[in-house]
């Protein structure tokens, strides 16, 4: 897409400012893109290392319901890249 990736973990401004490069179909879900990319990097930081304030590890952060939401939705993501990567030739 001759798009230069960001130095950066949130993809969402990079995919907003270029979406006009991206076939119709793609757009289509750029909101939730967007959304999800905002979200996971939201997440980064204490799914890592946790509540480094209170001391909570991430294992008591989070529940499967959030690593169901996470995983399905970098799944939903690679789906859509795996399309546009194979339509692009890439």
């Amino acid at each position: 897409m001759s798009i230069e990736p960001p130095k950066w973990h949130d993809v969402g401004p990079v995919l907003r400012r270029e979406q006009g490069k991206f076939p119709a179909w793609f757009r289509e879900h750029m909101d939730e893109l967007i959304s999800i990319s905002r979200s996971l990097r939201k997440e980064r930081e204490l799914a890592m290392y946790g509540d480094e304030e209170s001391g909570i590890p991430p294992e008591e952060l989070y529940t499967r319901v959030d690593a169901e939401y996470a995983l399905n939705s970098a799944k939903m993501v690679l789906s859509l890249v795996e399309k546009l990567l194979k339509e692009t030739g890439s």
